[in-house]
């Protein structure tokens, strides 16, 4: 295989294709936010804390009992999702249960873990 196999080596432009993407991309600040969702999602502590969520609202210490961690570095990690509107929490007496934000975030997870199981 030559290095260069996967390089276009053209200067044909595919008019057609070229203007219907163009005129679907997105904003700027979509991509940005998009982007930075990723980076946040992209650390193995915290994909670890959302799939315990994905499967229950959880407090601080369930989290940390499951993940072996303490409870501090599972809180800092919790600010950084919910701050970026990938959890959430509700407080019951003097508990806090937190969750994943909504039904988008459940289904990016459970799509990128069921895209992994698969290519095994």
């Amino acid at each position: 295989m030559s290095k260069n196999e996967f390089v276009c080596d053209c200067n044909v432009i595919h008019k057609t294709v070229v203007d219907k993407t163009s005129k679907n991309m997105l904003e700027e600040d979509t991509f940005n936010k998009l982007a930075e969702f990723f980076k946040i999602v992209g650390d193995t502590t915290r994909v670890k804390i959302l799939f315990a969520l994905d499967q229950n609202e959880m407090c601080v210490c369930d989290i940390a009992n499951v993940l072996g961690m303490s409870k501090s570095s599972i809180s800092h990690q919790l600010g950084t999702l919910r701050r970026s509107g990938i959890v959430k929490c509700r407080k019951s007496g003097k508990e806090v249960f937190y969750m994943l934000d909504d039904e988008h975030v459940k289904q990016v997870f459970e799509i990128g873990v069921q895209y992994i199981e698969h290519r095994k």
